[in-house]
């Protein structure tokens, strides 16, 4: 089961790495002039003094701490294999990834340590799941297994209607009419594909796939309109081997473990609370007042956790005191 685990999207990783690279000369004087003119002058500490106020600045502040925090701690977990996986993932072929390389002016060994960075982070958490049976339980009932299709995506709705006009008629071959239309990377194989509930939404829009699970072996969908954060066009699904999962749960066993797992690590409060408790651990203080709020929503959130369970702890003792009362006095 193949999935893109990348916890901080790829523009915030270029952000992290975009301001170290803007940085220039470690050495620089906050007195060294960047431009003049008649009667003044902005330096460097005035650009910074500027620049620290700003909300995107205060964001790749917050995100070089995560990243470096996480890195120190679970660095070493991360493989050369999972950080060339991902980077394929992300970009496919070398082509385009050198297209992106030249347009954000990054070298491949910095790209490499920014995503070996972040997959730092998805250790981390992962390292702080722990799942109950309501956790497998919940994966198991959003949990679609793998079917065997056929795909073409075109990117306006009048295309869209065109090729499925042509399937609808007699003796139409799909993986011809993909190959002729489709813009998806499938459209070189007939536009066949494999996908389940897991599969990412970049490589099989969630409108689609939510499509698929209810179509039999052989139906051809109408035009799907897709609108996310990967880009928006239209698709069309021909059904070729769906598979019910049956009643069985142990079936799968381990992709229920990864679905449960990863809905942890979606989790909002989880996560916030996680790396809380690293950043505590990682005794990180904040020395410039202008990022004094940064780190508020984490530490609250662990602290949080930290007194409700202090909360039922004395709760618990007070109870066992009021217990032994009890039975002296019946004494």
């Amino acid at each position: 089961m193949k999935k893109k685990k990348i916890v901080l999207s790829f523009a915030c990783l270029l952000s992290v790495f975009g301001l170290a690279a803007c940085s220039g000369d470690s050495d620089s004087d906050p007195d060294d002039e960047i431009a003049t003119m008649k009667g003044d002058q902005i330096t460097v500490g005035d650009f910074y003094d500027k620049a620290k106020t700003d909300q995107n600045s205060q964001q790749i502040v917050l995100d070089m701490i995560i990243s470096q925090v996480f890195d120190e701690k679970y660095g070493d977990e991360v493989s050369d294999d999972e950080v060339d996986q991902q980077i394929e993932d992300t970009f496919g072929d070398e082509e385009t990834l050198n297209q992106q390389l030249e347009a954000s002016q990054m070298s491949k060994s910095e790209l490499e340590e920014t995503y070996r960075q972040s997959l730092a982070v998805q250790k981390g958490l992962e390292d702080h799941v722990n799942l109950t049976d309501d956790d497998l339980e919940e994966a198991w009932d959003s949990y679609h297994p793998q079917v065997e299709a056929q795909l073409i995506a075109v990117t306006s709705e009048d295309e869209a209607d065109d090729v499925k006009d042509q399937l609808d008629e007699d003796d139409a071959d799909f993986g011809e009419i993909a190959e002729e239309n489709s813009i998806a990377p499938s459209a070189d194989d007939d536009g066949s594909v494999k996908f389940d509930s897991t599969t990412p939404a970049e490589e099989v829009p969630d409108e689609v796939k939510e499509e698929a699970w209810d179509m039999e072996d052989g139906d051809i969908s109408d035009p799907i309109a897709v609108e996310s954060e990967y880009g928006s066009g239209y698709y069309i699904l021909q059904m070729n081997k769906n598979q019910d999962k049956g009643d069985d749960r142990n079936e799968y066993e381990d992709e229920i473990e990864e679905v449960a797992t990863d809905n942890k690590i979606n989790d909002q409060e989880f996560t916030t609370k996680v790396i809380g408790e690293e950043l505590q651990d990682a005794n990180v203080k904040i020395q410039d007042e202008a990022f004094s709020d940064i780190l508020a929503q984490f530490t609250e959130a662990a602290d949080g956790d930290q007194e409700g369970a202090e909360s039922t702890s004395d709760s618990a003792e007070e109870e066992s005191t009021e217990a032994t009362e009890t039975e002296e006095s019946s004494e």
